[in-house]
């Protein structure tokens, strides 16, 4: 018979295994507090934040409120910067990066936190606009990796910008406010959908076929000469808010999104139902992590929302750019000591970064995906990711052990509630986020973010409490000072 163990054994033979729990369990009510007006205003800002452009914006908003300045109107006027500086420089009004100058010099390095502010959505193609059968509609391409049947029969917004030849910008947004109209994708009825119905699910709705309902009413005064009347109408009706004509399409950026505010989910309100999680609610984690830092941090802590993720972070808004290798040039060059090819080198290959990207949660109505032992489950706080890619970690960028095992110190010291997890099982297929362009410079890079259900989908579910672990983990990576 073996002997009975003291409490003190227990204890010990009990941390020998991993603590994972829901973290509501432990989750102090001063802390709730915190939680829930963080929710609140991470929620204000996604519903405004419908595209890259207006998370751009409302992001270069929050930051100059709170003393950040713009780099480059600090260069015109020759400007040095000192320990403690806050400073911001935009790409195209759609990516951003924000500092804020650390005590040691740059050559030692920066501590990052990068996430993507574009999502998922439709595209108005170059020449959209046309009439069918009497009505107005509106030609799209979509824009990531989306599930097209469910875009249909559910309200939609528009919003982008036109830009006109003479450089004059209009920006655009129907279907947000309740006096707006709205939008929609018409479905085929059940009763004539047989043929449809016999499809795989990813063909019952077609690209093609994602065309936007937007008018019915033909233009009473046209003649006999106009053939498309109810275009004639539309054009008129847009022609008269806006100033503008069919030909300004073609230099304009206009975006399909689901219509309406983020709301609060559940009976127990303890879920975020919202356009966008992917990866706003990241972003928005680094961008508030940056401006809550306390005094100044030993090392110059930034912050990069960027665009084209979810088409492979092509193009000059996207990370594959050379954005913020120059911008981080250009803070050198405004920083003490100067701008110096080698330095800028070292500075990048002695950073580290947090790939502020979400991940997967476990979702008891799919099971047969989640990875046994290693999903991330609702509620206990942010996911983790070693790495990313997809089967053999195929295009996977694979954090170190050590960089590993920093994390684990920073976020155990500030009380940060943190999960290990996979993108699902290992044959059903993965994804990427920016982490492989960042470290290709040598530096180290780990991706950590909020874990979501629906991820793609028009309308996306998170946990308030992985929310908001996620942005007490970034900012204490940020205010890092090892």
């Amino acid at each position: 018979m073996s002997p009975k163990k003291t409490k003190a054994e227990k204890a010990a033979a009990k941390s020998l295994f991993r603590k994972d729990e829901n973290a509501y369990v432990s989750l102090k009510k001063t802390e709730e507090r915190k939680l829930e007006a963080y929710c609140r205003q991470y929620m204000d800002f996604l519903s405004q934040a419908k595209t890259e452009r207006k998370a751009h914006d409302l992001a270069v908003l929050e930051a100059k409120a709170q003393g950040f300045q713009d780099m480059a109107e600090l260069q015109a006027a020759g400007t040095a910067l000192a320990p403690g500086a806050k400073v911001y420089r935009s790409c195209r009004g759609k990516t951003l990066f924000l500092a804020v100058v650390g005590n040691k010099p740059l050559v030692e390095g920066m501590h990052l936190v990068g996430g993507h502010t574009d999502a998922p959505r439709l595209d108005a193609k170059p020449n959209p606009i046309y009439e069918d059968s009497e009505m107005v509609l509106l030609d799209t391409h979509y824009y990531g990796g989306i599930k097209k049947y469910q875009w249909v029969a559910m309200p939609l917004a528009l919003h982008g910008v036109v830009v006109k030849p003479d450089g004059e910008t209009v920006a655009i947004t129907i279907g947000e406010d309740l006096a707006d109209p709205v939008f929609v994708i018409t479905d085929l009825l059940p009763h004539l959908g047989k043929d449809q119905a016999a499809k795989k699910l990813s063909e019952g709705i077609s690209g093609e076929g994602l065309n936007i309902l937007l008018a019915s009413r033909p233009d009473e005064a046209a003649g006999d000469d106009v053939k498309e009347k109810v275009k004639s109408r539309l054009l008129g009706i847009l022609n008269k808010k806006y100033g503008i004509t069919e030909e300004d399409f073609a230099s304009a950026e206009l975006e399909i999104v689901p219509a309406g505010p983020a709301r609060e989910l559940g009976l127990d309100r303890s879920m975020i139902l919202g356009y966008g999680h992917d990866d706003r609610i990241c972003a928005y984690a680094g961008l508030r992590g940056l401006i809550d830092l306390d005094g100044i941090p030993e090392y110059t802590a930034g912050v990069l929302l960027c665009d084209k993720e979810e088409i492979g972070s092509v193009g000059a808004t996207g990370m594959d750019s050379t954005f913020f290798e120059n911008s981080v040039a250009e803070l050198m060059a405004l920083a003490e000591g100067g701008y110096d090819g080698l330095a800028l080198r070292r500075c990048l290959e002695r950073s580290r970064m947090l790939s502020a990207d979400v991940n997967v949660l476990h979702d008891p109505n799919y099971p047969e995906v989640s990875s046994p032992n290693n999903h991330a489950r609702i509620n206990h706080g942010v996911a983790i990711a070693k790495y990313t890619g997809s089967r053999g970690k195929g295009g996977a960028s694979d954090a170190s052990a050590e960089f590993m095992a920093e994390i684990r110190r920073i976020f155990d010291a500030a009380g940060v509630a943190w999960q290990m997890a996979e993108l699902g099982k290992v044959d059903q297929g993965g994804g990427g986020t920016i982490a492989m362009f960042l470290a290709r410079y040598g530096m180290d890079v780990v991706d950590c973010g909020v874990g979501v259900l629906s991820m793609h989908a028009p309308w996306e579910v998170a946990s308030k409490l992985d929310t908001y672990m996620t942005y007490k983990a970034y900012r204490a990576f940020l205010a890092d000072a090892r």
